[in-house]
């Protein structure tokens, strides 16, 4: 099934925890501006904003973060590469 930005936020917070990296960054405020924020759905917000603080989450144009659109391909494996470098 197709997963969408705000469920891999989630999934990759879980797993950073769970792989014993620093998560503090989750009550980091989302950066000003964002058109969307409001959309993000409350049980993925704390992952929504690790996320975008630790750099695996940009915008997709427009001042927009689109948490419920449909993770395309290229977004899932540019937002893994970023959670690698975390470990780094």
């Amino acid at each position: 099934d197709a997963v969408t930005r705000e469920q891999l936020a989630a999934i990759l917070l879980r797993y950073a925890g769970y792989k014993g990296l620093n998560t503090a960054k989750a009550e980091t405020a989302l950066p000003e501006g964002c058109a969307d924020a409001e959309d993000i759905s409350a049980w993925a917000l704390e992952a929504f904003r690790w996320a975008v603080s630790e750099g695996i989450i940009k915008g997709t144009g427009n001042g927009k973060l689109s948490p419920k659109t449909n993770a395309t391909r290229a977004q899932v494996a540019t937002m893994l590469m970023r959670f690698d470098e975390l470990k780094k």
